[in-house]
């Protein structure tokens, strides 16, 4: 593929004709819940139209933390940092996962406060996260040549590769019993007194009584072809990594100019750390008064494109019957031409800020498509309409530290156990049953 290096997971040859439950999606949030759902005895089979983690589970910037999230997904976030700390050993693999903190950087004094006043959120979750003086910051971090007013550190945040992760979580499942299925995209789903009672695939149909949606930035698309409206639209970051380079920070790092994030590797992960790009597309149109309240409060941030992607996405059919392939067939990978322009740009600021990044050498590029909801918090929920269909998807950008505990709530959710958290937040029917979608100032 042309995005980032995955390390290959080899599809099953045999397609299951029964399981309990089909996760159609093989990202982190899918392979992290077909490890859960195998872990507890369950027959599972998990589709992936193209490879593991090819979409944006390996292009994201291999972030694992609870800092600056929105309140409403803390409680997850704090079981997922539990649940990194114990994973390779876990899943038999090295998911590249390691402690090494966040910081948030306050360029004024505004910032600085409204850094402080997040912190409270993490009151009682016994965290090691504080507010730092711009000189306790040059101490933590040498080499930096920031004007900054002081930062949020966060200990306990840490970081993975993404290039690994999602398929150690996948072949782990498969060691439990799941079934690994790629280039098998799951079309549509069955049904039998209105209840699920199947999954067609391109290969042929599975019997089961539960289907996981965990779909990414596809999930609007295929709920539309069951009549659910599901409001989703895509944001593109581009992303650089150098080769291993000397004396740069050991913690990730965030800055109105760049985000960076050292690799297992020694080289770094660079983006920006506050534009990106938006393609006008149909459904730009079809959700602008659902995302009305999120574009009032982040235009700032967003860069809107118009041209060919919106000629792209109007010809992908709406419609399609369950005996003919599916767009998922047509499209395996999205791997978009990345912004060489916010990229570099991205790259100079970061040179900027530590003088040894004059000296990095670009070893790859690549861009991802985020998959946001209006409120930018996840749909981790059971779709009443359709008994036994289960959503988890955007995740916004926030996707791949809180994988592995969104994939033990949809678990929680699929086999009626009491959940890991409170999962009234990622309802899907906030977005239909007259609730305010509410967005969290401050974060």
């Amino acid at each position: 593929m042309p995005g980032p290096y995955v390390v290959p997971v080899h599809g099953d040859p045999e397609l299951p004709k029964e399981v309990d439950v089909v996760i159609a999606g093989g990202g982190i949030i899918g392979s992290s819940t077909a490890l859960e759902l195998a872990e507890r005895g369950l027959r599972v089979a998990l589709c992936e139209k193209g490879g593991i983690g090819h979409e944006q589970s390996s292009r994201n910037w291999g972030w694992v933390r609870i800092s600056r999230r929105d309140p409403r997904e803390i409680p997850l976030m704090a079981e997922a940092l539990r649940i990194w700390k114990t994973l390779d050993q876990r899943v038999g693999g090295d998911t590249g996962y390691k402690r090494a903190g966040i910081l948030f950087t306050c360029a004024t004094d505004r910032e600085y406060a409204d850094h402080e006043r997040w912190n409270h959120n993490l009151e009682g979750y016994q965290l090691n996260s504080k507010m730092l003086s711009a000189r306790e910051f040059s101490d933590l971090v040498p080499g930096s040549r920031m004007d900054i007013k002081g930062a949020l550190y966060t200990a306990e945040d840490g970081r993975a590769e993404p290039q690994r992760a999602a398929p150690a979580i996948a072949e782990a499942a498969r060691r439990g019993g799941a079934s690994i299925l790629t280039e098998c995209a799951v079309r549509g789903i069955e049904t039998a007194g209105g209840a699920v009672s199947g999954a067609v695939t391109e290969r042929g149909s599975i019997a089961c009584k539960a289907v996981v949606l965990a779909g990414g930035a596809w999930s609007s698309l295929f709920s539309g072809n069951m009549g659910i409206r599901l409001p989703q639209l895509k944001v593109m970051n581009s992303v650089l990594r150098t080769k291993p380079l000397e004396g740069g920070p050991d913690q990730a790092i965030w800055s109105n100019g760049f985000a960076v994030r050292k690799r297992q590797d020694g080289g770094y992960t660079i983006a920006s750390g506050h534009e990106n790009i938006v393609d006008i597309v149909p459904k730009s149109f079809r959700y602008a008064k659902d995302f009305l309240p999120a574009l009032s409060k982040e235009w700032r941030s967003l860069i809107f494109r118009a041209g060919g992607r919106f000629f792209d996405e109007a010809r992908i059919p709406s419609r399609w019957s369950l005996d003919e392939p599916s767009p998922f067939e047509y499209n395996r990978v999205l791997d978009p031409r990345p912004s060489r322009k916010l990229s570099d740009k991205a790259l100079a600021n970061l040179a900027k800020a530590f003088p040894v990044f004059a000296q990095a050498e670009i070893a790859q590029r690549w861009a991802g498509y985020i998959d946001v909801t209006p409120d930018a918090i996840p749909v981790i929920s059971p779709i009443e309409q359709v008994p036994g269909f289960f959503i988890a998807t955007g995740f916004s950008g926030h996707g791949f530290g809180i994988g592995p505990a969104a994939g033990r709530l949809m678990a929680d959710l699929v086999t009626n156990r009491n959940p890991l958290v409170d999962p009234k937040d990622f309802r899907f029917s906030r977005f239909s049953d007259g609730s305010r979608i509410e967005l969290i100032s401050g974060f």
